[in-house]
């Protein structure tokens, strides 16, 4: 699904089905240096068991034109923006890693439109060391190389994802350079400085009351569990999960994030993600 944003292209994927706003709505937001595209269990099994999807493609990523965005906040606007041009009044957001903070943010900027929020990977702050900004900075093929293998807990998962003789780890890397080729303005450095910069989550976790979804890969050492506690502490109404995976839990532990994230949007009542005008 394609929207003009002022002469900008941005993109969302529908999970294979036509977008209805008419059906809650989930809206799966994707980290640095990826695309919609590490949805793709998730956001298909949604699309049809009974919710409409965006799966969205973040300025200068994917299919939805740049340049990238700088800040946390800027993101946040323009997946506001999104879901207007959608016609979507009440969403559940579900956000991972950097998207994590765009979705809390949006929370934080337009409560009435956020009917609850998944949280993935995620973690405030959520500083990037000055040595891993400094090499996406001046060399991003190195700063992919050093994420892909802190980001996975093995380098042989077994069974594959998607199947058999799928590369997890290759899948993922191949993506990052994709992006890299798509958008060679330091895009990596330029998500990274945004994560590391983004200072309102702790104000933005204290004002929400809408239910809680956290989803922690138990291998996770770029946004490890025990670093959550700001957080969780923050909204101690949300429920925790945790996945036997690193950081890229999608791919690494896809139908335990499925469950997680399926059985949580099943919770939330149809009248509190989309009233019918």
């Amino acid at each position: 699904m394609q929207f003009d944003m002022d002469g900008a292209s941005a993109y969302a994927y529908t999970g294979g089905k036509p977008f209805d706003p008419a059906l809650p709505t989930v809206v799966l937001i994707h980290g640095a240096q990826n695309d919609h595209s590490v949805w793709a269990l998730q956001s298909r099994y949604l699309a049809h068991h009974g919710h409409s999807v965006l799966a969205v493609d973040l300025p200068g990523h994917g299919r939805s034109s740049g340049p990238a965005l700088t800040s946390i906040g800027e993101m946040a606007d323009w997946l506001l923006v999104v879901l207007d041009a959608a016609g979507v009044r009440r969403a559940i957001l579900a956000g991972h890693s950097m998207g994590s903070l765009i979705a809390l943010e949006a929370s934080r900027r337009a409560p009435d439109v956020v009917a609850a929020l998944a949280l993935l990977g995620t973690t405030y702050p959520m500083k990037v060391s000055d040595t891993l900004l400094q090499t996406a900075r001046d060399d991003e093929e190195a700063a992919i190389d050093m994420v892909n293998a802190w980001s996975h807990s093995s380098i042989a998962h077994k069974p594959s994802c998607p199947g058999p003789g799928f590369s997890v780890m290759g899948g993922a890397r191949r993506l990052m350079q994709r992006m890299s080729a798509r958008n060679p303005a330091q895009l990596f450095y330029t998500d990274f400085a945004a994560c590391n910069s983004y200072a309102e989550g702790e104000a933005a976790a204290s004002a929400v009351r809408c239910p809680v979804l956290f989803v922690f890969g138990k291998k996770d050492v770029m946004t490890p569990p025990r670093s959550t506690k700001l957080l969780t502490a923050a909204m101690a109404h949300g429920t925790i999960v945790h996945v036997d995976a690193g950081h890229q839990m999608m791919a690494e532990a896809p139908d335990a994030v499925l469950d997680a994230l399926a059985g949580f949007a099943a919770s939330i009542k149809p009248m509190e993600t989309q009233e019918t005008p």
